[in-house]
């Protein structure tokens, strides 16, 4: 180790400090939305897009402190501080390892609020149809809980199923169908063909495998 890394920390050190900074801003929302009935928690979406380019209005901790909070009255789940900077690590475009019952699942719904909020499409991207289906069914009641649609996409689906599904906010999509969808989409003759949503915001699972 040299001697300014000593004094100054690592860049992963460095950027960890940063978003535990993060992280106690979050926790100190905690009680605040505690507060919020379970209406209001819905409606969050429409105020959060009107706030979001307020200067003083921090979007990320207000959306992951919401997320939490519906998260924890819907399935009883609630997010960690380590979940919470995997989370900030995910929002802003980095890879964040987390073993296996880290609640990895859980984690990605709070970029993918973020996201929403902010008017993307979000995407979560897995490796088979089995766990697009499971982690949707399991993740749903916190999107529905913060206003939001979830989507499936995965093989044997009907046109009308696929497109309705590219509709949703949230959509959980096996990384074949993303990839046929996408080329069955550039080869369609007329826009009404086509399925796929704007290609705004993904969170892929398996990374690792995937690329």
């Amino acid at each position: 180790m040299s001697f300014l890394t000593k004094i100054f920390g690592s860049s992963n050190q460095r950027s960890l400090k940063r978003m535990q900074i993060q992280v106690d801003e979050i926790n100190k929302l905690e009680t605040t939305y505690c507060e919020l009935s379970n209406e209001d928690l819905a409606d969050l979406k429409d105020k959060f897009q009107t706030s979001k380019n307020d200067k003083g209005f921090n979007l990320l901790t207000h959306a992951f402190a919401a997320t939490r909070e519906v998260s924890k009255r819907t399935t009883g789940l609630r997010h960690f501080d380590c979940q919470m900077l995997g989370g900030i690590a995910l929002s802003e475009g980095n890879i964040a390892e987390m073993k296996t019952g880290e609640g990895k699942t859980l984690v990605a719904t709070l970029p993918a609020y973020l996201n929403a909020v902010e008017g993307k499409k979000v995407i979560l991207v897995t490796v088979n149809d089995y766990l697009a289906q499971r982690d949707a069914d399991w993740m749903r009641p916190i999107y529905e809980g913060l206003g939001l649609t979830v989507g499936v996409i995965c093989s044997g689906q009907s046109f009308n199923d696929k497109k309705a599904s590219y509709q949703c906010d949230i959509i959980y999509a096996t990384n074949g169908e993303l990839g046929f969808d996408y080329l069955r989409d550039n080869m369609a003759l007329r826009s009404e063909d086509k399925v796929q949503c704007s290609l705004d915001f993904a969170i892929i699972d398996e990374v690792d495998s995937i690329l």
